[in-house]
């Protein structure tokens, strides 16, 4: 098998998913998705099999649309952070997938914190 970026990418998602699995005792995992052009993040129960809220950088209401950035990923923590409180929840583990926590990751997490989501 080679390692190729894609490969390597998977087998981190599915390390990281699978360490949740086993921790998660009731808590919603924040999911978060970064493209070369977006980043998007969802609030997803999974005993349930539903997303509770979701904040992407394509929304026009953030005015960030098309834009993938520290700046981007900030606003859209803050907005899934808000949205969260409206949906009654406080804490959530943090489902970063394949990526590595830096940069906008780590920039949404912390602006999720920011706003009162415990991860």
């Amino acid at each position: 098998m080679a390692n190729n970026k894609r490969t390597l990418f998977l087998k981190r998602r599915m390390r990281v998913r699978n360490k949740l699995r086993k921790v998660n005792a009731g808590r919603v995992r924040l999911s978060v998705h970064r493209s070369n052009k977006n980043i998007s993040v969802q609030l997803i129960d999974d005993v349930a099999g539903r997303t509770l809220a979701a904040a992407s950088s394509m929304e026009p209401a953030l005015g960030i649309v098309g834009k993938n950035n520290i700046e981007a990923a900030t606003k859209v923590g803050a907005a899934i952070a808000e949205r969260a409180k409206a949906a009654g929840i406080t804490e959530a583990y943090f489902d970063r997938g394949g990526f590595l926590f830096h940069g906008k990751v780590k920039a949404l997490a912390d602006a999720a914190r920011e706003g009162g989501l415990k991860i």
